[in-house]
């Protein structure tokens, strides 16, 4: 039995997130069907993480058994046939058998676009936020440093109805180790790194150091909104259309 990594780069904008889901087309699900079409076998591809509706990545991991003889790199060219255009595979490797690409990755990266000038391109228009209104950048810049470090992140945390109660009731500790805006040409672009993030985590965060760009939050509010522990005190979730998964590191 080999155990097959997979990095993948998609355009989540058709699909109904990451998880497998009934009569609705998800990532995971094309993925296991063209696996299943090259090898024959009913596999299920475990991910880095499970991307909300409309959410992209340009590097989002995936791992699964087979007993397939297909060399690896031979893979990326026989899958990426199979697949629409909006999943490519850019990269297959097989991993030692313990090797889990959710249980064993050490950090990630996620980039989220904000499109600033007044008119969005047709073409942009699905994997950025378009938003033109007036904001104060570097109070928004002075916001995200405030998350770097370890801290329980409840308060920007969307409860999922589809975890169970057990994953619900783990703890929402997590360590992040760079928050940081820039500008790029008409997108304010914000990278966050670090070691996991909760349900619609670096989405809650967004919306509301987006506040603090509209100035009805000061960034010295960040800290008093991690510690409340309560979602009500963030912002809103901002659009799926500009989070993109960056990378996963192992």
């Amino acid at each position: 039995m080999r155990n097959i990594k997979l990095v993948l780069a998609y355009d989540g904008h058709d699909f109904s997130g990451w998880q497998i889901q009934p009569d609705r087309p998800t990532v995971q699900g094309t993925l296991a069907t063209c696996i299943g079409r090259l090898t024959g076998e009913n596999v299920l591809p475990q991910g880095s993480g499970r991307t909300d509706a409309g959410v992209h990545a340009l590097g989002q991991v995936a791992t699964f058994e087979t007993q397939s003889s297909i060399p690896s790199q031979n893979m990326v060219v026989a899958l990426n046939d199979l697949l629409p255009l909006a999943i490519r595979v850019l990269q297959a490797t097989d991993e030692q058998p313990d090797f889990h690409a959710r249980k064993s990755a050490s950090a990630k990266t996620y980039d989220y676009r904000i499109y600033r000038d007044a008119i969005c391109p047709p073409f942009l228009a699905r994997y950025v936020w378009h938003y033109p209104y007036p904001l104060e950048e570097e109070p928004m810049r002075r916001a995200a440093g405030a998350i770097v470090g370890e801290y329980d992140f409840t308060s920007f945390a969307a409860a999922d109805p589809e975890r169970g109660r057990e994953e619900e009731e783990r703890s929402a500790v997590r360590t992040i180790f760079s928050s940081e805006w820039r500008r790029c040409a008409d997108e304010l672009i914000y990278t966050v790194r670090g070691s996991g993030f909760l349900h619609h985590m670096v989405r809650n965060l967004v919306g509301t150091f987006l506040l603090v760009g509209k100035q009805s939050l000061q960034p010295e509010d960040i800290a008093r909104i991690l510690q409340a522990r309560n979602r009500s005190t963030a912002g809103a979730t901002a659009p799926a259309s500009g989070l993109y998964l960056v990378g996963v590191e192992y």
